[in-house]
């Protein structure tokens, strides 16, 4: 048969991948920027490291893991059955292998393996400054392995946060006839994006990880102040841009679903960012730069998992209070005394959180506001749930299985600068130049 390509979904799905991918980098000036100007380098290798090595583990098992045939109790799927991508690319005929749209599935792949890199770098905002490189990479290769991956498996890939007909969504509510000869979930659970995948996911990690490696030295009496605030500035421009690949590169076509996607997106980081400098205005008497670009965050986390299910209106409601909850959910970690260096749990957790539910209030075709009734509600809380469970029992067992390489800088490494104390650099050089 003679293999049928979209050339336009095609190039539109290579270039999403492309804006994914562009995000890590974003990322690196986001909390680069966010950082003390000793620990710069670090911040920005922690995501930079994280791409190198999942670039590489996705190759080789962590596309099988999350999306081969062979499911395994709904958490997982086989690491060795397209291991390497065997079996990935081409069928018996040696054609390329239908993807999700009108496209090569070795598309896809590249789609997916930026979504696994840009999730585990998020984790590395909650560490900043006092953990060794060593055992960050250590923790995303196994964290990569053994959370995102199964999650995805679960949400995206058919497992028990999908629709299908084995998952908690068919066990609550039962299942339909598909249409094509098998059974559906009656109600399935909407993750668009990556609201619980993405950002449930790193922000519940991140939370686990600052309570296993502790404060930094002086937290609580020490201003952390960003270094740059330009460069927190640039990162956020460059992740707004790139989630545009994230949000409307999951509609993997190139058509007015991701049109919708694309709008919502900019509506929802638009309204979070007047919600948020409103409320730094009420609080704090001035509205910041670094208030406009983390509350451009937290509106494009929480569009995320709705973008393809909401009116641009309802995106608006959506994005406002998103930026109002993180705006507020920052000041928690000085209240319970855990040290988010970067504000990872207040802004991708809470808003992450937010996203996923209010699908079951906003969203056009089931929320309780346009029509629908209690169920697509109750299907969001519980994947939400069960995410934030599953994901910090994981990150637990990881983050002290860790312990004996030792998560942490010495004391005098840390004042010193961990720049200088990993990496044998520093991001800035402020030694008179050589006449």
């Amino acid at each position: 048969m003679e293999e049928v390509v979209n050339t336009g979904d095609a190039a539109w799905m290579l270039m999403a991948a492309s804006l994914v991918l562009l995000m890590t980098p974003g990322l690196a000036f986001f909390y680069g920027g966010m950082s003390r100007s000793k620990s710069v380098l670090n911040m920005m290798m922690m995501s930079f490291g994280a791409m190198a090595l999942i670039g590489v583990i996705y190759v080789l098992w962590g596309w099988s893991m999350s999306y081969g045939t062979q499911n395994v109790l709904g958490i997982f799927a086989n690491p060795f059955e397209q291991f390497g991508l065997q079996g990935a690319i081409y069928d018996e005929n040696g054609e390329f292998l239908p993807g999700l749209g009108n496209y090569p599935q070795i598309i896809d792949i590249g789609f997916q393996v930026t979504f696994a890199i840009i999730t585990t770098a998020l984790i590395s905002g909650a560490l900043a400054e006092r953990v060794k490189f060593g055992t960050w990479m250590a923790f995303v290769a196994i964290w990569v392995t053994c959370a995102y991956f199964p999650l995805a498996h679960m949400v995206w890939g058919g497992g028990l946060l999908s629709g299908s007909e084995d998952s908690i969504a068919a066990a609550l509510f039962g299942t339909v006839d598909d249409g094509e000869g098998g059974l559906t979930a009656a109600v399935h659970p909407i993750d668009f994006a990556g609201g619980t995948v993405v950002h449930i996911n790193a922000g519940i990690a991140a939370l686990v990880l600052a309570l296993v490696v502790g404060k930094r030295a002086g937290f609580g009496r020490t201003a952390f102040r960003p270094h740059n605030l330009p460069f927190v500035m640039l990162g956020a421009a460059l992740l707004w841009f790139g989630w545009f690949g994230f949000n409307a590169g999951s509609a993997f076509a190139a058509d007015g679903t991701a049109g919708l996607a694309w709008v919502n997106t900019t509506t929802a980081t638009a309204a979070a960012i007047l919600g948020w400098l409103v409320t730094e205005r009420f609080r704090d008497g001035k509205a910041t730069s670094l208030g406009a670009a983390s509350g451009a965050v937290a509106g494009l986390v929480a569009i995320t998992p709705a973008a393809g299910s909401l009116s641009p209106v309802g995106s608006i409601a959506l994005g406002v209070i998103a930026g109002v909850l993180s705006a507020l959910a920052v000041g928690l970690k000085y209240r319970f005394g855990y040290d988010d260096s970067l504000d990872v749990v207040g802004v991708h957790l809470v808003s992450g959180l937010w996203g996923t539910v209010a699908i079951g209030f906003l969203g056009t075709e089931t929320g309780l506001f346009y029509g629908g009734d209690y169920k697509q509600l109750v299907i969001q809380i519980v994947i939400a749930v069960v995410a934030l469970v599953f994901t910090a029992i994981v990150t637990a067992v990881i983050a002290f299985a860790l312990k004996p390489m030792g998560w942490r800088v010495t004391d005098e490494e840390e004042a010193r600068g961990i720049d200088e104390a990993e990496h044998a650099e520093s991001a800035y050089d402020f030694a008179p130049a050589l006449k």
